[in-house]
């Protein structure tokens, strides 16, 4: 469809219809379309028996539109400065419906929002605070999606308040929208910190932003269930204000061309970038968007996992922290079971929202958690030990008295090359316990130190020196060879008489 020859060179305007499920929607882009197919007739609205046609739509409360529908026909027009456009006609699935996720609903209004130049979001009777809010929040994941930076990341954002019932406050039409929204929209210094955010963020993310009163179609659309919009069921203040709304969204002089990176997007450009937009959402690389409840249970779990985690950390430093002196590791043991188990109990207590089933991951990020801080703790425990301390100098003087012996009996027996690479052996062992102190005092060279430490600690438990030893006298006895010294022999008595 974007590809045609005849337009897919052509800069593209799209508009897009999105927010509730079941809020009128795909009716209202169905007048858009008879607009596009009659823009040149001064009664495109239609004749009074006319059965409304084209995207498809019914009474009722159950939804009828499922992801993003893009109307089967690019209509080219032709602006006041003579140049060409394609204009693309969006539906979009309804938000907060019983089968969509938080995630879904999101990523619809997300893609929607990127890719058309008008957003027309769609509400029923007023501005509430948490229609901001969700804008907020799919706005912000749409904005993650996009590679740009850009200030104002999107283009024109229309409120569509359908079914106004306040007209002597702010009259129908383009002006009594806009002062409402003003109100609706304002930042004051009185404002809750949140409520400030929220509209800041929505004046950031828009290029331009409006809103729309509509009044209510009339009781006979409402509760006909045989309704196909004929125009004479319809009441005559809506198909007003409804010949005023279409043509200031598509009529050649206020068409928005879409522009991603500002520059002007083309059919064939805007294909490709729905697709790589598409295509990052199915991937995992962003956030999954929450539910208010999901996000404050999460709050509340973690909130009492740092609490708890808190109570085990000010407690264990009163048991072996820096001050305390050295601790059996077996009581540090079961000092940490029993204050793990309070720990525990303690996060129990806490009253949070989520249920029990949704807690039960916190608690065992907490037990994990803790098991980590203990293992810190021990360490730093072991580190007081003053016999640990001094096992790398006494591993290294042993090994040096033990490498001194190896050379003096190796010298004594004559085996020159065990001696010389002993006493080679013994500087070496020399040196590393002169780095090893220097690293120590300093606290530079610390690789080259906890290298020492680890061969100290194979050392003393290995028992290396043993085993060097017994190497050793292996290699005396078969280097050696000791001949057997021959007895002598006493002269007999036969011999002694003999001599006489």
């Amino acid at each position: 469809m974007l590809l045609q020859e005849c337009v897919r060179d052509l800069h593209v305007v799209v508009l897009s219809v999105a927010g509730a499920f079941r809020k009128g929607k795909s009716f209202l882009l169905d007048f858009m379309l008879r607009y596009m197919y009659r823009q040149d007739s001064e009664v495109w609205l239609g004749g009074d028996n006319d059965p409304l046609t084209g995207f498809t739509w019914r009474g009722g409360c159950e939804r009828e539109t499922t992801g993003i529908q893009a109307w089967s026909e690019v209509f080219v027009v032709e602006k006041p400065d003579g140049s060409k456009v394609a204009v693309l006609l969006l539906d979009t699935q309804g938000v907060f419906d019983s089968q969509s996720t938080i995630k879904d609903c999101a990523t619809l209004f997300a893609l929607s929002t990127m890719t058309s130049s008008v957003q027309v979001y769609n509400l029923s009777q007023n501005v509430q605070e948490d229609d901001l809010q969700h804008l907020q929040l799919f706005t912000e994941y749409g904005r993650l999606a996009m590679e740009e930076n850009y200030k104002k990341p999107f283009q024109s954002l229309m409120f569509l308040i359908r079914d106004w019932s306040y007209p002597y406050e702010h009259p129908y039409g383009l002006e009594g929208g806009n002062q409402f929204l003003e109100k609706r929209l304002q930042v004051t210094q009185n404002q809750h910190e949140e409520l400030q955010s929220v509209r800041k963020h929505i004046h950031s993310c828009f290029s331009s932003i409006s809103c729309f009163l509509l009044p209510h179609p009339g009781l006979r659309v409402a509760t006909n269930p045989r309704f196909d919009g004929r125009l004479r069921d319809i009441d005559e203040e809506f198909k007003k204000e409804l010949q005023d709304l279409v043509p200031l969204l598509l009529s050649p002089e206020c068409l928005v061309e879409k522009e991603i990176s500002g520059c002007k997007v083309t059919c064939r450009d805007l294909l490709q970038y729905f697709r790589a937009y598409t295509k990052i959402y199915q991937g995992e690389e962003l956030p999954h968007p929450k539910s208010m409840l999901q996000a404050t249970a999460e709050a509340n779990n973690l909130a009492a996992v740092a609490g708890a985690k808190e109570t085990y950390n000010r407690t264990m430093e009163e048991v072996c922290g820096g001050e305390r002196p050295y601790m059996s590791p077996s009581a540090l043991d079961l000092r940490h079971g029993e204050l793990k188990q309070v720990c525990v109990c303690q996060f129990r207590s806490v009253k949070k929202m989520g249920g029990e089933e949704f807690s039960r991951r916190y608690q065992e990020q907490l037990e994990q958690e803790l098991e980590e801080c203990y293992a810190s703790f021990s360490k730093h425990n072991q580190g007081k030990n003053i016999f640990l301390a001094a096992r790398t100098p006494a591993a290294l003087l042993a090994l040096m008295l033990l490498l001194y012996a190896s050379a003096l009996v190796a010298g004594c027996v004559g085996i020159s090359t065990l001696a010389v690479l002993c006493d080679l052996l013994l500087a070496a062992a020399l040196l590393s316990l002169c780095v090893w102190t220097y690293s120590r005092y300093s606290g530079e060279f610390r690789e080259i130190g906890a290298a020492i430490d680890r061969l100290a600690e194979t050392l003393w438990e290995q028992r290396t020196p043993r085993k060097v030893l017994s190497k050793l006298m292996e290699v005396l006895r078969s280097r050696l060879r000791l001949k057997p010294t021959p007895r002598q022999r006493l002269p007999s008595n036969n011999n002694l008489k003999k001599r006489k």
